[in-house]
């Protein structure tokens, strides 16, 4: 069920609701706990960079919540709100989380280390029952050795393993966007179409979705791939996008592919805004000082994580502003 946060109820019986970053970390944590504990469930989600979520949801005395891969530091507001009006709230996150309430009624699962990321956590939650699920997002969320350890413990192959990191990057692709109109599949969707199966490989032969994503993918990356950086300079490149729904959905996976073929160089990817002004994806190498998150955050709608953040609208007048902080912060 995903007609949003005001259906709260079926039959009489309160239904969970479920609040969930419209990206492959967030799709897989929400498919993990969905087949572990139900699926009958209200969806909150959106494209990558909606993440407050919080503030579209309604709920009253005895509705539990469950919120999946977006920032507590950015939903602060409406998690105090929520709880004052007698939700439960379970927080699955790997973001920057900020001063967490102490409540009896809020369940923290928050890592900010940057190699976790949230499908490992509700991995961990689950006793590892649907692995596969958190494997295929580490891949999609840009953390191949989490992906492959994950694979190791639990004794998932090569060929297996190459399965699944395709359909989390596939699952991430289609996540970036302005609006959902952006994108190829709307998340709420996409989550209902992943519901009916256990093993993510039997979704990926069975359901026609895995291949409208996978030609989308080559084409739109293949018009990314022929860009030119805007600036560069050693150990940081910017790479401004045209104002295109095909940049705007390959925007956050060109930049996870040039981090990981130049892994010591920070990487800023600028995509214009409809209304005015940019959207960008920061990427940094594990070696830097300055994490992306606390560089995004210097700019008012910024965060994120250690090696991968963003900022939600950066104005066009702070583009030359921000163009020389990230010089300054990441050249070598």
């Amino acid at each position: 069920m995903s007609e949003g946060g005001s259906m709260t109820k079926r039959a009489g019986v309160q239904l969970p609701i479920y609040a969930f970053n419209g990206d492959a970390d967030g799709l897989c944590a929400l498919q993990q706990l969905r087949l572990a504990e139900g699926a009958d469930a209200v969806l909150v989600t959106g494209v990558k960079r909606d993440i407050g979520l919080l503030e579209r949801v309604s709920a009253g005395e005895g509705v539990q919540i469950t919120v999946l891969d977006v920032s507590h530091d950015h939903n602060r507001g409406d998690v105090e709100r929520l709880l004052g009006e007698g939700a439960s709230l379970r927080y699955f996150d790997h973001h920057f989380a900020g001063e967490l309430p102490v409540h009896p009624r809020f369940e923290a699962h928050i890592n900010t280390a940057p190699d976790v990321c949230t499908s490992a956590l509700v991995n961990g939650y689950l006793g590892g029952r649907h692995v596969r699920w958190a494997i295929a997002a580490a891949y999609g969320d840009a953390l191949p050795a989490l992906g492959e350890a994950l694979a190791r413990a639990h004794g998932v192959d090569g060929e297996v393993r190459g399965r699944l990191e395709q359909l989390g990057i596939l699952l991430n692709y289609n996540a970036y966007g302005e609006t959902v109109a952006d994108l190829h599949f709307a998340p709420e969707a996409l989550a209902d179409a992943l519901l009916p199966f256990a093993d993510p490989l039997a979704f990926i032969e069975a359901n026609d979705v895995f291949a409208a994503l996978d030609a989308g993918y080559r084409d739109d990356m293949a018009k990314a791939h022929a860009l030119r950086a805007a600036r560069n300079v050693p150990g940081a490149q910017l790479i401004r996008l045209p104002g295109e729904a095909w940049a705007r959905r390959a925007s956050g996976t060109l930049a996870n592919e040039l981090l990981q073929r130049e892994p010591d160089r920070a990487l800023a990817v600028l995509s214009p805004k409809s209304g005015g002004g940019f959207v960008v994806s920061l990427r940094v190498p594990a070696s830097s000082a300055t994490g992306a998150d606390d560089f995004c955050r210097q700019f008012e709608t910024g965060g994120g994580r250690k090696r991968a953040a963003g900022i939600n609208h950066l104005p066009e007048a702070e583009l030359d502003r921000f163009a020389a902080r990230f010089e300054a912060a990441f050249k070598t």
